[in-house]
Parts: C-alpha cells; structure tokens; sequence
C-alpha cells in the first residue's frame, strides 16, 4: 500500500516524498484512517515504527479546511511525557506541514512561560506539550474550548512519571464532542485503565505482541565483572569501530562517573541527565546527531523521544529498574525497518534481574562472554553471602514447652474448699 491509497492530500504527499518515505509502516496504514474516520484510538505499537506520522499526518489533513481563521484557536493538543519529545514531535509536524498553512508550537517547562503566552496569543492550530506545562497555561486563562483532537503520545511512559492525575483532568476539561488518541509502546495494566476513563468506544490497534522488541534488532548480553564494564564498554567501541552509540545508565552518578572514564580513553562523549539544563541537553543531543559526539551517555530520560536516523548501536551499560525501559531503550535503533544492535553489558548483580526483562519481552538474551573480559568465578553477590552466612546462623528454634491446662472453676469445688478452710480455722481458734 501507497500514502496515495490511505487518501492522503497533495501537499502532505509532496512533504513524504521530500523526507524519503515511500510506503506506510503497519501503524500507519492502520491508524491514518481511523483517525480521520474521527474514530477514538487505542492503539500499542513498537517504538520506532512510525508512531508520530500515524497521528500527525491524518490531524494536518484534517486541519486543511480550518488552518487559514484569522482568529486562530488551538484544535489539536498533543501530550507527551518530556520535553526531549515535545521538541521531536514538534519537528515532525513542521516537516509534514512544510507545504500548508498550519501552525504549531511547544509547550515545555524550563522555557519563558510569558513567551510561551504571546505565541499563543498570536494563534496556534496545534499544541505540543508536557501535561504540567499545559495546566499551568490552563491555569493562566488558556483557552481550550475548540480543541476537537486530543492524542496521549507515549502513555505508558507518562503514567511511569505520575502524570495520570494531570492527563485525566486536562480531558474533562475539554469540550464533549473531541476525539481522543491513545499510544503506547507497551501494553500494561494502568494504560488499559487509563484508556477506559478516557477513550469512548475506541478502535484498538495492536501492531506487535505485548510489550515485545522491533524484530530488526539483534539483542545480545555480555558478562562482565562490575569493575571492568566501562573498560570493556571502551574495549566493544574502539575495536568493532561503532561509530555511534547510545549509552544507558541507570543513575545520574553512574553517568558521570562513565562520562568520565571514556573522556579519559580518548572518546568523543556528550552526556544527558535530569541534571544538566534543557539548554545543554538540546545542545548536545544535536551534537550526537551531526555526529560531532561519538558516544551520548544518558539516563532514561531520553530513552523515549530520541529519533536519531540510523542509531545502529545502544548498549544497557546497567539494567533499567522498570524491566518496560528496556523496551524503550533498545528502540533507539532499528528504527523503520533498519537493523540495529542492543548490547548489555551483565555483572553478577543483573545476572538474575535480565530474566524480568526476558519474561517481559517473550524471548531470551543470549549470554555471551568477550575474551579477555572473563568474569572472575570467585567473585561472589555480597547479599548472596550475607544471606547464606545468615541462615548458618540461625539461632535454633525454642522446644516448645506444654503449659499445664488451666482448670476450669467449679461451683462444688469451691465450696468444699470454703467449708474446710472454715473447719481448719475453727480448730487453730480453739
């Protein structure tokens, strides 16, 4: 199937053409006329398969007729769990609507609040933002009482932020007649209820298994003692020659702490962390897509967002918490069809956790070891010891002991008692 038989107009046509893109990915062709058809959507597919162009494309077509009001009113609301994807959404939308009249705007925290204010003024068809941006607009005076499209992009990610409170209220406060678009990139248990307050009688779209890895990616595990991972990280990208990579760690102190053992191995680094500003975040999520930064360290802040053409390699240098951000982290490459490689770099602490994430995704983790990086077998779990040293240890348990059995009070009994202890006084008297 073309873009041309999913009735897509002219100047949408021409700006596909421009970007490269010639036939629609699964979630495009299933969603494109849902949406249009004015349908409620909720639909789970994998990252990296299109996700953005499933949404914006049918909501630019549908803006065509009103894109040129004078008085204009926001139509469209995105929502999206961080700024880093607010900004990549946003860039798409200008993209697609290269050849149209239709106008949009960001909605982030971390920038002006009043310039964000007389953007709005000046009249916006399409709003993207963070959901605490968004109240505070609300808040302000924003008016949204013409919005007729409400998506909820990466649903699962800004219920995991504690956004449900925020996502909810901005839907009631909507008018009645608007059509709502859930996506998520995993299926869980709070996205399902989500969608039930949220969605009426939606069409569900479900274009991979649950919670499962694009195909294109070829997944494989190292072990690897915990002192020798970031040398055998350096080792992996100097001699397989990677010319890009994304890195993951699992807190900010161990991404500044790698960040700086690459940077001492001669390695072109850049590092994002909910630490650094929006403004150097930006600046060097650019520099690793211009290819100026050869390897991004970053916390799972920006394993949602990230779109970088041909990402061939992410590497877990630690597991993820949450076993669904694996998931999001290894759908930085093989993106649109495109292989890709998602390497994990295990110690003896994650040995055990990789079966969560395995469970997860339906299918095993090969476990390879890289010569030269054998783990040392004498090296131990120190809460595996601890346990063990507690349980030969243990203080026997007390023999239980039989307490006599209380006997029961009995009328005649007592009285008996209370005649001779009568008679024994009488006679010591006498």
């Amino acid at each position: 199937m073309s873009f041309e038989k999913l009735g897509l107009i002219k100047p949408l046509l021409s700006a596909i053409k421009e970007l490269g893109y010639e036939h629609p990915t699964l979630i495009q062709k299933r969603a494109i006329p849902l949406v249009m058809a004015k349908s409620d959507i909720f639909a789970t597919a994998q990252t990296g398969t299109g996700k953005t162009a499933a949404f914006a494309l049918p909501i630019l077509q549908k803006l065509r007729k009103t894109s040129n009001d004078e008085n204009r009113l926001i139509k469209v609301v995105i929502l999206s769990p961080t700024r880093e994807l607010s900004i990549q959404i946003e860039d798409d939308i200008q993209k697609f609507s290269k050849h149209m009249s239709v106008k949009s705007t960001i909605l982030v925290g971390g920038k002006d609040i009043t310039a964000q204010q007389r953007i709005l003024k000046k009249g916006v068809d399409i709003v993207i933002a963070t959901p605490g941006r968004f109240m505070e607009h609300i808040e302000n005076g924003l008016k949204i009482s013409d919005i007729s499209i409400f998506v909820v992009d990466e649903a699962d990610r800004m219920l995991d932020m504690g956004f449900s409170k925020e996502i909810r209220k901005i839907h009631l406060m909507l008018p009645k007649r608007h059509q709502t678009l859930l996506f998520s990139a995993t299926y869980s248990d709070k996205v399902r209820k989500l969608s039930k307050q949220i969605l009426t009688k939606p069409a569900f779209i479900e274009t991979a298994k649950k919670n499962t890895t694009v195909d294109t990616i070829n997944q494989v595990a190292y072990m690897v003692d915990t002192a020798r991972k970031a040398e055998l990280l350096a080792y992996l990208i100097g001699s397989r020659n990677f010319p890009q990579v994304l890195v993951f760690t699992r807190t900010k102190v161990s991404a500044d702490e790698l960040f700086l053992e690459l940077q001492k191995d001669g390695l072109k680094c850049g590092i994002i962390h909910g630490d650094k500003t929006q403004a150097h975040r930006l600046k060097t999520l650019n520099q690793f897509k211009e290819g100026k930064v050869r390897v991004l360290v970053a916390t799972d802040i920006a394993s949602r967002g990230l779109d970088i053409e041909e990402l061939p390699y992410v590497i877990n240098y630690e597991l993820p918490s949450i076993p669904e951000d694996y998931v999001h982290r290894v759908g930085r490459t093989g993106r649109a069809g495109r292989n890709g490689e998602a390497i994990t770099l295990l110690d003896i602490y994650e040995k055990y956790d990789v079966r969560d994430i395995e469970r997860l995704i339906g299918q095993k983790i090969p476990q390879e070891v890289v010569e030269g990086f054998e783990p040392d077998p004498s090296i131990r779990r120190k809460d595996q010891d601890e346990l063990k040293l507690k349980s030969e240890h243990k203080k026997p348990e007390a023999k239980r002991v039989r307490k006599p059995a209380k006997k029961s009070f009995c009328k005649t009994c007592f009285k008996e008692k209370k005649k001779n202890y009568k008679k024994r006084l009488i006679l010591e008297f006498v």
